[in-house]
């Protein structure tokens, strides 16, 4: 049996209730020890939330997505006997899952104090993260700052 050939991507179904990939990708994120249906009320609890405030909370987790995700990232490149940070361009689902991952960080990272259920957390991050705010924006933003202070090793792009 060989080793080689491309992976294929594995089709992940709409969720049920949005009929949206987006979303169902990012309630698997939040999925811990494979109990989907707690991850899905977290985060359909969370859209409560938002639409308590008068909001499209499909619209908001959108924009949200969108906003955290990153455009440049740097990866290290051995280059002789030194390691170099390269600015790179981020891809399309690798950027997506990035924005996922920092989205769902910092909504565990939030102060217990102030909010007391993940479903706040993920509200309150959702929501400053479509008003360019929160705990993610600022990791996007130091990524591109880590990106833009490395510019003069762009020409080590493999």
């Amino acid at each position: 049996m060989s080793r080689t050939g491309k992976i294929k991507n594995r089709l992940i179904e709409p969720e049920s209730l949005y009929d949206n990939k987006l979303l169902a990708k990012f309630i698997n994120n939040v999925m811990k020890n494979g109990k989907k249906s707690t991850a899905q009320k977290l985060v359909y609890d969370a859209f409560k939330r938002i639409e308590t405030q008068k909001l499209k909370p499909l619209e908001i987790f959108q924009a949200a997505i969108q906003n955290v995700s990153p455009r440049m990232e740097v990866k290290s490149r051995r280059v002789g006997g030194a390691s170099y940070q390269v600015p790179t361009e981020v891809r399309g689902e690798r950027r997506i899952s990035l924005a996922i991952r920092w989205i769902i960080a910092a909504a565990h990272a939030r102060s217990s104090k102030q909010y007391h259920t993940f479903g706040e957390k993920l509200a309150a991050e959702l929501i400053d993260s479509n008003n360019n705010a929160g705990e993610a924006i600022r990791k996007r933003d130091l990524m591109h700052r880590n990106a833009e202070a490395n510019k003069a090793f762009s020409h080590f792009r493999w």
